[in-house]
């Protein structure tokens, strides 16, 4: 059984992550861009495009973005001021967070049991405002950040 779980362990790390229910890739926690964008890479489908637009959106209209991956997310923040945004795979879409939504104008239009927080749903049939995106992440960036970890 040991032997087993060994051999397992040793095929993901060859092979890269391994995608969760919703397709979402589960990677060990790490900090940086290179765990970010080994994540990204190992999302399924259109979802990748949508993973690396998303990313280069966020590190273009946020200078000094910081990144890292939690709980198989990547997450989004800004050094002393904790995390702004962070996204994840699900079936039908890329569920984006904004820890602070609430705050945001106009606020995202996908409620959360927690209070301040508002999701956005990217799919791959619906057209994705980009531009709404990026205002949506320098406004975040400029709040206090959640302090999650």
């Amino acid at each position: 059984m040991v032997k087993r779980r060994a051999e397992q362990r040793r095929a993901e790390q060859q092979d890269g992550p391994r995608l969760l229910s919703g397709g979402n890739p589960q990677q060990a926690k790490g900090d940086g861009d290179a765990v970010v964008q080994q994540w990204i890479a190992a999302m399924p489908g259109w979802k990748q495009d949508v993973g690396r637009q998303l990313d280069q959106l966020i590190v273009s209209a946020v200078p000094g973005v910081r990144k890292a991956i939690r709980w198989n997310t990547p997450f989004y923040g800004i050094e002393g001021n904790g995390w702004f945004m962070a996204f994840h795979c699900l079936t039908k879409y890329v569920k984006v967070a904004m820890f602070q939504g609430t705050s945001l104008t106009p606020v995202p239009p996908v409620s959360s049991k927690q209070p301040s927080v508002r999701y956005v749903h990217l799919t791959e049939t619906e057209a994705i405002d980009w531009q709404q995106l990026a205002a949506w992440a320098v406004q975040a960036s400029r709040l206090p950040g959640e302090r999650v970890f």
